[in-house]
């Protein structure tokens, strides 16, 4: 399982006021974290007016690979903010993210290509109005952008596909919805990662951990492989791990046992 630390993301309010402070004993303490529970990946979103997005990212970037050498998951919606990224972090990022819509395809996949990043592709299109709302409709854009990857080179192991998680409490069939696509993604692209923010989810319900550890395990079980989640959630780890072992991918439960010892031992 790839895990995205999540928590640098400046729509955060005490990311956003470190970051507008220049608090950088703080952004420091966050990356560390995430990166010591064991994150893959650390997004680092800005999230600040486009004015000073690209100022912020930098620091931001600086300040982040000051303490760790974790590789980065660089999140803007601006090709000039990740292209300018690009040139200051010191490994290989990974680009969050490009959608169906074939401007941003244009703009993105040449220096995707050239730095050979791994990328995030969204199945949605921000071209069109509307968020795609069935399996079909997912999977109709995704084979655009994998017609548009392929083509310019980028294998599908360097594609993390996210099947579009959205809030159950308005739509029930949200969940049913994300567990059929990420099972057709799985099919159709067996090369491929399938990753997503697992919040979106329990958006709007009570106990919102409980529903977000428990949708992990359905989309384990369905075919998802990383996530953007807050590693330092013992709990959600300890459901992790215990997925993998039922599912038969964890040898001689190796993993379980370990983190049974060291990270269940944490609560």
């Amino acid at each position: 399982m790839i895990f995205i630390g999540e928590k640098i993301n400046g729509t955060r309010k005490a990311i956003q006021e470190a970051i507008l402070n220049r608090d950088a004993d703080f952004i420091k303490k966050t990356a560390l974290d995430q990166a010591n529970a064991g994150a893959d990946y650390l997004d680092v979103n800005a999230g600040t007016d486009p004015s000073r997005e690209q100022e912020d990212m930098l620091w931001l970037l600086e300040v982040v690979q000051s303490v760790t050498d974790t590789p980065i998951c660089i999140d803007s919606s601006t090709p000039e903010v990740i292209k300018e990224a690009i040139h200051v972090v010191n490994k290989t990022p990974m680009i969050n993210s490009i959608n169906g819509d074939p401007a941003r395809l244009k703009s993105f996949i040449p220096f995707i290509r050239e730095r050979d990043c791994d990328v995030i592709a969204l199945a949605l299109d921000e071209s069109q109005s509307g968020m795609p709302k069935t399996v079909a409709e997912r999977m109709a854009v995704l084979e655009r952008i994998f017609e548009a990857t392929r083509a310019a080179g980028i294998a599908d192991d360097k594609v993390y596909v996210d099947p579009l998680i959205m809030a159950v409490a308005t739509d029930q069939q949200a969940g049913l919805v994300a567990f059929e696509s990420i099972r057709a993604i799985r099919e159709t692209y067996p090369q491929a990662h399938i990753t997503g923010g697992l919040s979106n989810i329990s958006f709007g319900l009570p106990n919102r951990a409980l529903i977000n550890r428990t949708f992990l395990t359905l989309a384990v079980a369905a075919g998802m492989n990383s996530a953007v989640v807050n590693p330092e959630n013992v709990a959600l780890i300890e459901s992790l791990k215990a997925t993998e072992l039922l599912l038969g991918r964890d040898r001689f439960c190796r993993h379980y046992t370990i983190a049974a010892k060291v990270e269940f031992s944490k609560k």
